[in-house]
């Protein structure tokens, strides 16, 4: 399957590397991808080589590289999905790109290393979305003081020394009178207003008040070619942007949205970006994922004209399989043991018309089967984001009860499966033109259907598909 699951990933990655066996990879696979259990098996266990690579000693990791894999099949039987799938169980970096995006060095077009660069990136919102989690209450609490401080007037306490645990309260200042010995406070006005302020703020009744404030916006780098910063060398870059003008400028939104914005920039402010950086190289080195769709492309033809780079493309993504240093923005990037899965359909020509120093780079070759009818009725009904889910979740919105029963799904499947037959076989992508048939009249007539009840039956599926499928040639246009 099976580009028909969504992107949520159930576990939500909480998965420790002890649970990361092969066996248990493959079965969270499952709940998202139908069938290709070779592809599955292949994938988990290089996943798992990973983890073990880390147990060994620094001189024996160093020499153990990753087994990267080819996968084989046509498009819409579940390449894309087993890696992206994978890369979120396992939260990895991860991209995916595509082949012919690159062009030959000397060419106008991308170059392969930017897809190094990319991978980085990627690991760098990674790094920050843990960050974030674990400094979330300190940059909570700042952000509440900086809302006070915009309602109430600034407040002297020191911003870098602020915890949640003392935001709680606010100061008060004491005076002693020696002459009778005792001890009186004196409570700040301002406390006091900004305590009740406090009081409001955290009950959410003050989420619809305007506060003005300035936020600070870096200015826009130059650019240089038609890739901007991504050529430019990664010193004069850093050099720019330090000397380039900050520029801020005055917004005036509801407390709610401000909480927001505010908060980005506490956090931010307790980020140690060279750590940050550091951490970001070190996943993508050892735990990146480089999904390399439509490789069969890079087969150069006998014809002349767009694709007079593609050996050329070859040729530049060797190096970068085989192990080389990428300089980025943040820092020299190896590419040692970043984990390449390769795909493509390969209908024209064969993996053996690949160079033989790439091919050498990809020992693991998995193919992939074409998807079957069962298959099709498995993909509509076993995954929890399944289609038939999403569509029925859509008009529930409308409060249009979409019901989808065993035989219509059958049906579905049926037609799905005689079409990828008899005109481009586009594997599980099939079943979102015929849904989308299918469910026109009741998706454009919803609003008009409140309170009932739809249920997609076999007869419900001929009648709208029937005139459509007799005629071959219209079928062959719309389907």
């Amino acid at each position: 399957m099976t580009e028909t699951a969504t992107t949520t990933v159930a576990a939500t990655t909480t998965a420790t590397p002890d649970d990361l066996t092969p066996a248990r990879l493959v079965q969270w696979l499952d709940q998202y991808i139908i069938g290709q259990q070779d592809a599955k098996r292949s994938v988990a266990v290089a996943v798992r080589n990973r983890w073990r690579r880390q147990q060994l000693p620094e001189l024996l990791r160093q020499e153990i590289n990753p087994k990267n894999i080819l996968m084989i099949g046509p498009t819409g039987v579940g390449k894309t999905e087993i890696a992206r799938r994978l890369a979120k169980i396992t939260s990895a970096p991860f991209i995916k790109v595509e082949a012919t995006k690159f062009t030959e060095v000397g060419y106008y077009g991308r170059d392969v290393e930017s897809m190094i660069r990319e991978l980085v990136e990627n690991a760098i919102v990674l790094v920050k979305k843990e960050l974030q989690v674990q400094n979330e209450a300190v940059a909570q609490a700042r952000c509440e003081e900086r809302i006070l401080d915009l309602l109430c007037g600034p407040c002297t306490r020191d911003a870098d020394e602020l915890t949640p645990e003392s935001a709680t309260t606010d100061p008060t200042t004491e005076s002693e009178s020696t002459e009778a010995g005792t001890t009186t406070t004196e409570v700040d006005p301002l406390t006091t207003l900004r305590q009740k302020m406090r009081t409001k703020l955290r009950a959410g009744k003050l989420e619809d008040r305007t506060v003005e404030f300035r936020v600070e916006q870096k200015s826009a780098p130059i650019m240089f070619g038609p890739l901007g910063g991504d050529n430019m060398d990664r010193d004069m870059q850093s050099m720019l942007e330090k000397f380039m003008p900050k520029s801020s400028k005055t917004r005036k939104t509801t407390i709610k949205e401000a909480r927001q914005i505010l908060f980005e920039q506490e956090f931010e402010k307790l980020l140690d970006e060279d750590q940050v950086h550091s951490e970001a190289i070190a996943r993508a080195e050892n735990l990146g994922i480089i999904f390399l769709d439509e490789v069969d492309k890079l087969v150069a033809s006998d014809s002349k004209g767009a694709d007079v780079s593609r050996q050329g493309v070859q040729r530049d993504l060797l190096p970068l399989v085989e192990g080389t240093i990428v300089n980025t923005r943040y820092g020299q990037v190896k590419t040692d043991h970043i984990l390449f899965i390769a795909a493509g359909a390969f209908h024209k020509n064969q993996p053996s018309d690949l160079m033989p120093e790439l091919q050498g780079r990809f020992p693991i070759r998995v193919e992939l089967s074409n998807l079957t009818e069962d298959d099709f009725v498995r993909i509509l009904a076993e995954p929890s984001s399944s289609l038939t889910t999403q569509y029925a979740a859509l008009l529930k919105t409308e409060n249009v009860d979409l019901q989808f029963t065993e035989d219509g799904m059958r049906t579905i499947a049926r037609h799905a499966f005689q079409l990828n037959q008899t005109t481009q076989n586009i594997g599980a992508r099939r079943l979102h033109t015929l849904l989308e048939k299918v469910l026109e009249d009741v998706s454009f007539d919803a609003p008009d259907l409140t309170g009932q009840s739809v249920v997609v039956d076999a007869d419900y599926i001929n009648a709208r598909l029937k005139e459509l499928l007799a005629d071959q040639d219209l079928s062959r246009f719309i389907l």
